[in-house]
């Protein structure tokens, strides 16, 4: 899975701390926080024909985990909501639009680690592009990563921080091996999810699903959990291992990026017969509706 330049966003508006700026402008500071150690927080979100999905739950957990980080400024979900639709008027967005959503620490008097040298902050950025789901519904291909998720006394995966450097070393492994993307365990050998996205195995009609002790609480994870729910399917959450998900009857992943993608194989075991399976494609379906039919109004 390689994502493609789209030509539609060559002259992209970007937007940092409401100044909007043509991409090959912007800039943020080399002693801004997010550069000098990846001392930030996001969130990607996704615009449906003029609406965010989720945009609250998406606001409360970037919120969070500002908080956990010891933010001493953060706007408002008014604030961000602004800026969010000034940038997606400037760049006149409606519909099938990935926003990367970035909050920073901030600027700092001088380099290093410490976070009372920030003295200006926090910095917000908006970035907003064409970008239609980025996985191929047919099926993706995966491989078990040799990096493991920590636990959370080593670092709380709750925590949505852009120190993303686990999750890239994974994914060169994956593009080593000619996958997509990369299965990462936990310290104990259990399924956490995969470099990118949840994950969700059926096994004899349940819909079963990492728990989240080493992996982000996923607003799209949350959302497929919520709808199983409502159509009377049985969901599980708990530890489960490689060979549980080799043994699935089907498999998909769950991301803002990619919405839902069914799992064709891993580590060279196929999954399941034909990809999508039937509970993939109804829970692909629903998802379809959800996002049609709900989401926070920032276009007009």
């Amino acid at each position: 899975m390689l994502q493609r330049y789209d030509e539609r966003n060559r002259d992209l508006i970007v937007n940092i701390n409401g100044r909007l700026v043509h991409r090959d402008e912007a800039g943020v500071s080399p002693f801004d926080s997010v550069v000098q150690g990846g001392d930030a927080v996001w969130e990607g979100l996704r615009l449906y024909a003029g609406r965010i999905f989720a945009l609250d739950e998406h606001l409360a957990r970037l919120r969070r985990s500002a908080t956990a980080l010891g933010f001493t400024e953060i706007p408002t979900d008014g604030e961000i909501t602004a800026e969010l639709r000034k940038t997606l008027a400037a760049n006149a967005m409606t519909d099938g639009v990935h926003i990367r959503l970035t909050l920073t620490r901030g600027v700092k008097v001088t380099s290093g680690m410490d976070p009372r040298l920030n003295q200006r902050g926090p910095t917000l950025i908006v970035l907003a592009e064409h970008k239609p789901p980025v996985y191929d519904r047919r099926g993706i291909a995966l491989i078990t990563s040799t990096y493991r998720r920590p636990t959370p006394d080593v670092l709380d995966a709750k925590i949505h921080h852009n120190n993303l450097l686990g999750s890239i070393l994974a994914k060169l492994e994956a593009n080593a091996a000619g996958a997509d993307d990369a299965i990462m365990l936990d310290s104990r050998g259990f399924i956490a999810e995969t470099n990118a996205t949840h994950l969700f195995l059926v096994a004899d009609g349940t819909l079963c699903t990492p728990t989240t002790v080493a992996c982000p609480e996923g607003i799209t994870r949350m959302s497929i959990l919520t709808l199983a729910a409502r159509a009377g399917i049985a969901t599980s959450e708990g530890d489960f291992t490689l060979d549980d998900l080799y043994r699935a009857d089907e498999a998909f992943v769950t991301g803002t990026m990619g919405e839902i993608a069914a799992i064709a194989s891993v580590d060279g075991h196929q999954i399941g017969t034909q990809p999508p399976g039937p509970l993939t494609r109804r829970m692909s379906e629903a998802y379809a509706t959800l996002t049609a039919t709900s989401g926070t109004d920032v276009v007009g």
